[in-house]
């Protein structure tokens, strides 16, 4: 599968105000639908997302609805997939090193980079600061809700998002990368993608399953 990813005609400088600049420009969302293990882990939440870019941003927005949600996480770089959680991985370049930008439904960040599971650079402070993020559940954390739930999440990235490498702008780029959704800890565990993955078990660090991202 893949995406076109459209440039945006104005400046976008806060996550909050990603919903409304889609709405305008009419940018379309993507479902992520493929449960890959389906034996172990049926269920599918509702999950879309849309993405654009302003050249010097990429810019994300996810819609979830779950049947319950969770946001332990109090700091960026903790256990963030064991939270109600919605993930972007891409490689921006033809050299095997992609980046996971993994993030809960309050907000708190998970951004690394490297070629495998096993050779992750954690992003820099610096970098995880200049992220702007907006959550519709707000940024304070708290235990399992067990009750049918609707939350958005929008991020902004800059370029200094791709901090092992350096992108001028995303103007014409192809990269290639995923989407997820999962939630380890939740009462139903969950690992959805919007590209299909053929491993035995849950892995999203698997670059050969990313489909093509065309930056417009």
């Amino acid at each position: 599968m893949s995406l076109i990813i459209p440039r945006l005609s104005q400046k976008v400088s806060k996550a909050a105000d990603i919903p409304a600049a889609f709405l305008s420009a009419h940018i379309s969302y993507t479902p992520v639908t493929h449960v890959n293990w389906p034996e172990a882990f049926p269920y599918k939440p509702s999950m879309s997302f849309a993405a654009a870019h302003t050249g010097d941003a990429l810019l994300l927005h996810y819609r979830v609805e779950e049947q319950s949600v969770r946001a332990v996480a109090r700091h960026d770089h903790e256990h963030i997939w064991e939270d109600s959680c919605a993930e972007f991985f891409c490689m921006p370049a033809n050299d095997g090193i992609y980046y996971n930008v993994e993030c809960n439904c309050t907000g708190k960040l998970l951004v690394a980079a490297g070629k495998g599971r096993n050779e992750r650079q954690p992003a820099p402070a610096e970098v995880m600061q200049a992220i702007d993020r907006w959550a519709s559940l707000g940024t304070e954390p708290f235990d399992t809700r067990l009750s049918p739930t609707p939350w958005e999440l929008a991020l902004r990235l800059p370029l200094a998002t791709f901090f092992l490498h350096k992108l001028d702008s995303l103007d014409g780029l192809t990269a290639t990368g995923n989407v997820y959704k999962c939630g380890d800890l939740l009462p139903v565990p969950h690992f959805v993608s919007w590209n299909p993955i053929t491993t035995e078990s849950p892995d999203f660090h698997r670059p050969e399953f990313f489909g093509q991202m065309r930056f417009a």
